[in-house]
């Protein structure tokens, strides 16, 4: 099985940015510690902060691969472009958060992508990607 992990806008900056909500740990290390959790599974990662980038992404996964692991960052709650390209393929798209959309500020509480997504997990830390992965191998 082979799934992507597609990161959005500031992303490349976690471990750094903001640790009181994202924590300390370095995307690159965590997805180190992912990968040896899932060894069978083929975990490709793409960040970008390009919103057009992420919906090539989306585009390109189909017969690439299985599933995707999605965090939009802040398009989640802006881009009816990100949410149509999710609309638009057959891939799996399971939505991801490293904090709780719920629990922040009030125009992060809609996300444009939970209606076409499998599902979305929230607010277990990096553990959320984790969790993602397990969703989609449970949709095998």
């Amino acid at each position: 099985m082979k799934i992507l992990i597609l990161n959005g806008p500031n992303l490349n900056l976690q471990g750094r940015r903001d640790v009181a909500v994202y924590g300390s740990t370095a995307f690159e290390e965590y997805l180190t510690r992912l990968r040896a959790v899932f060894p069978d599974v083929g975990l490709d990662c793409f960040q970008s902060n390009v919103e057009g980038e992420l919906i090539d992404a989306l585009h390109r996964s189909e017969g690439r691969y299985d599933g995707v692991v999605f965090n939009a960052g802040g398009y989640t709650h802006t881009s009816v472009a990100l949410r149509d390209a999710v609309a638009a393929i057959a891939t799996p798209v399971v939505e991801v958060h490293i904090s709780s959309i719920l629990a922040r500020e009030e125009f992060r509480h809609v996300s444009l992508l939970a209606p076409v997504v499998r599902g979305s997990i929230m607010g277990f830390g990096l553990d959320s990607y984790r969790l993602g992965v397990e969703a989609l191998l449970l949709q095998k």
